[in-house]
């Protein structure tokens, strides 16, 4: 457990360069004694991992293999670890585990080919390296490195310390994150907070749950502004075309929303907007599955609470922040469009095995336009997108619909209300039994009906098949790409799944002609078992 190591007050700057040179960040901080010096180095720990070079620089005697002793025992989980200076032997190396550690002394280097002698690049690989007195093996050391320069001030306290740290290349932005997190984090009361990794999902956010000294917990979500990525087709880039979150503005906006109409979304307890920093609530792990499986009463819950929203009047311009407003994107016909093609571009030559004919996919795309047609042009709700049993946390000590905490709606989009049912009863990642999805599907109905006599049962029906092979069909390209472009080989084990609900969709009489498109150019999805 670390308390924060920067002084009350304490200025800290921080800036990029970028043109012709490495990008570079920078961070200075004043620590007040030895104690400071070691808590910043449990803090780095946070953020250092295997492949990372440290250089540390400075005055002589001015704390660096202090620092280097602190942050090996950290990493160690050992605050007894001899940790002699490497000054004598040049190389020290520890078989910590997560990562290995070489510390290294240059200082009676007599030159950068020394190194070959000393095994220098095999005791590097895999390891977090910390070199001291650099400058004097300077070409031998990656460009992508934190420095971190260690300066007397001995106008002022005997201990005191400046410390600048600066982030070269791919470490720049590592190090204008990790303060700003630290800046968040003091400024909410949260900088003796332990930091923990949650392992995420297919998205590009980081998750890491806080632990205070007293036990209390806090949820941190890293989310950085993302850039739009490449056109797509010469359109538009895909997070653009598909009305995908670049910024946690819609976020904040949609949690703002739901938790105004009673609903257990996550408390913001504190924001950095430009970052892409946000320290939340935390609603704890209790799923709405159990041994692989949906309970189904709580699914039950799920339905009734999407039935709920989807029968109250809702606002499509929300509050960010004072002067800020997120306009929440319609789910267009672009939108469902850009995504039922992702099978076509990643899943049939990669997958499928073939890559598709543009008449294919003309025949794909006009199929798709039709029977989407109703679906634009019906009346709209918030739909979150990934109202799924990964996003759905179960509250037992909270009442009513408010037990079950929502998560990952940043993406919500103006939509038919079938959209987010169909991704609760065919949940990707979970599967749920036929009868389970009738029996839940004649819940919404019911609960609607409730709210509006006049509910169309039949066209609810109608889309909701629409609906669900639309997204069964984004999956499959989605997962697709997933393993072939990120390797992330494990999403292609519910393929099998996605068959089996993609089958079920395309019985309805309504997709009797985009079965047979199937049957056509990609019959194995479809073929009888």
């Amino acid at each position: 457990m670390v308390s924060s190591p920067f002084p009350a007050g304490q200025a800290a700057a921080s800036g990029t360069r970028g043109g012709g040179e490495a990008a570079t960040a920078t961070w200075q901080l004043d620590l007040p004694n030895e104690a400071a010096t070691q808590r910043l180095a449990e803090v780095l720990c946070e953020e250092l991992k295997a492949g990372d070079l440290v250089t540390l620089s400075g005055d002589l005697g001015a704390g660096k293999t202090t620092f280097a002793r602190s942050l090996i025992r950290t990493l160690a989980g050992d605050a007894g670890l001899e940790v002699p200076s490497p000054t004598f032997t040049l190389m020290q190396l520890y078989d910590t585990a997560c990562p290995p550690v070489v510390h290294a002394d240059f200082y009676r280097l007599g030159g950068a080919d020394e190194l070959t002698d000393l095994g220098w690049e095999e005791a590097c690989e895999g390891a977090l390296v910390l070199v001291e007195w650099p400058q004097k093996a300077e070409e031998a050391l990656s460009p992508d490195r934190l420095d971190i320069a260690f300066h007397l001030l001995p106008h002022e306290h005997p201990g005191r310390r400046r410390i600048v740290m600066t982030g070269y290349g791919r470490f720049a932005p590592r190090l204008f994150r990790l303060r700003a997190i630290r800046t968040l984090l003091d400024a909410a009361g949260w900088g003796d907070a332990e930091r923990r990794h949650i392992q995420g999902d297919a998205s590009y956010r980081e998750y890491e749950r806080l632990i205070r000294p007293d036990g209390a917990t806090a949820v941190l979500m890293i989310s950085p502004p993302r850039p739009p990525g490449p056109v797509l087709r010469g359109i538009k880039p895909y997070p653009i075309a598909a009305k995908l979150a670049l910024t946690v503005h819609p976020f904040v906006a949609v949690d703002k929303g739901l938790r105004a109409l009673g609903f257990s979304a996550p408390d913001i307890y504190a924001a950095d907007l430009d970052t892409g920093l946000l320290l939340l609530e935390d609603l704890g792990s209790e799923p709405v599955i159990a041994d692989g499986s949906p309970i189904p009463e709580r699914y039950r819950e799920a339905t009734l609470l999407l039935a709920k929203l989807h029968g109250t009047t809702l606002p499509d311009v929300l509050p960010v922040a004072d002067g800020i407003d997120h306009v929440i994107p319609p789910y267009d016909l672009e939108a469902l469009l850009t995504e039922v093609e992702l099978i076509i571009d990643w899943y049939a030559p990669h997958i499928g095995g073939k890559a598709l004919s543009a008449v294919a996919r003309a025949q794909f795309n006009t199929l798709w336009t039709r029977l989407l047609a109703d679906v634009v042009t019906a009346p709209s709700t918030w739909t979150l997108r990934d109202f799924h049993s990964p996003n759905l946390i179960w509250l037992p000590e909270r009442q009513g619909l408010a037990r079950l905490g929502l998560l990952d709606f940043q993406d919500a989009v103006l939509g038919h209300p079938a959209y987010d049912l169909a991704a609760l009863l065919q949940d990707a990642r979970v599967t749920v039994p036929a009868e389970l999805e009738l029996s839940l599907l004649g819940a919404y109905a019911r609960a609607r009906q409730g709210q509006d006599p006049d509910f169309d049962v039949g066209g609810f029906a109608a889309a909701y098949a629409v609906l669900a092979a639309q997204r069964g069909t984004k999956l499959f390209g989605t997962f697709a790409r997933l393993a072939k472009r990120d390797g992330k080989s494990i999403y292609l084990n519910h393929l099998p799944r996605l068959r089996t609900y993609l089958v079920r969709n395309l019985a309805h009489p309504v997709l009797s002609d985009l079965r047979l498109w199937y049957e056509t150019h990609l019959p194995a999805l479809v073929a009888d078992t």
